[in-house]
């Protein structure tokens, strides 16, 4: 009896291998989480920046409807972000800038600098200081309501303010020159001679009064304007100089002025 032959073994083939675990790639899962949070930052930038656009024209538009200044003719800067700041109900900084700011008898351009600033303005300010700076021309208009100050005359030589004087001695007009150092005293401006010059040559107030008698006494004398009562009575002079062609002049601002309506109320000198 013949015996079938054995049996053979099946041969594997790689294609009946069981496949291999396939690794999930990495990748498009990371560059998916990337854009997520690119998404989500400009997202917050564009909040952010309508935030801040918000708040710095509603500044503005309060400025024009204050003090008269175009909305365009300021500018107002808030330090660091805005949306935080407006869900603390308060800015840390806000820099306020208008140029020629009408105020009452002159105009200037005006900086503010003021922090701790309640959103609602219900409440003191941490602490506010605000400059005001006059040209030449401006700080004329200023001067021209002083009797007998003549302020056609007057020029801008840091560290001090020129003008001139022409005194009459027996028919001859003859020019004096004064230079005046600027000051804060009680809430006006304080002009006090600090040079003389006679006909070009320098000169002291006794040779002055010496030479010219009691004429010399409207050279000598010193020369206030009062500038409290064209600002709010929160607004203190602390400090005036020449600065270039500029007489720059800086105030305290009261932390009480957004809610104390004296403080809002035109200021007095002396």
């Amino acid at each position: 009896m013949t015996m079938p032959p054995p049996p053979v073994p099946p041969t594997l083939y790689w294609d009946d291998a069981p496949p291999p675990r396939r690794k999930r790639r990495l990748w498009p899962w990371i560059v998916s989480l990337v854009v997520v949070i690119v998404l989500f930052g400009g997202a917050a930038f564009a909040g952010e920046w309508l935030a801040r656009d918000l708040v710095e024209r509603g500044v503005r538009t309060q400025l024009a409807s204050e003090l008269g200044v175009p909305v365009d003719q300021a500018e107002v800067q808030i330090e660091g972000l805005v949306i935080p700041q407006l869900i603390s109900g308060r800015f840390d900084e806000v820099s306020i800038s208008a140029q020629d700011v009408s105020l009452q008898g002159f105009a200037g351009d005006v900086d503010v600098v003021a922090r701790g600033v309640p959103l609602l303005a219900d409440g003191p300010l941490d602490s506010a200081q605000a400059t005001v700076t006059l040209d030449q021309q401006q700080l004329q208009t200023l001067l021209a309501g002083v009797e007998g100050f003549p302020e056609e005359s007057l020029g801008l030589a840091a560290p001090d303010v020129a003008i001139t004087f022409e005194l009459n001695l027996f028919g001859v007009a003859i020019p004096v020159g004064v230079g005046l150092t600027p000051s804060a005293a009680n809430g006006a401006l304080a002009l006090t001679p600090a040079s003389l010059s006679v006909a070009g040559g320098s000169a002291d107030a006794q040779t002055l009064r010496d030479q010219f008698g009691g004429l010399a006494d409207a050279v000598l004398q010193t020369w206030q304007v009062c500038i409290a009562s064209s600002l709010p009575a929160g607004l203190t002079l602390t400090d005036v100089a020449v600065a270039g062609d500029e007489v720059v002049a800086r105030f305290d601002i009261a932390s009480g002025i957004l809610v104390d309506s004296s403080l809002q109320e035109p200021g007095v000198c002396g």
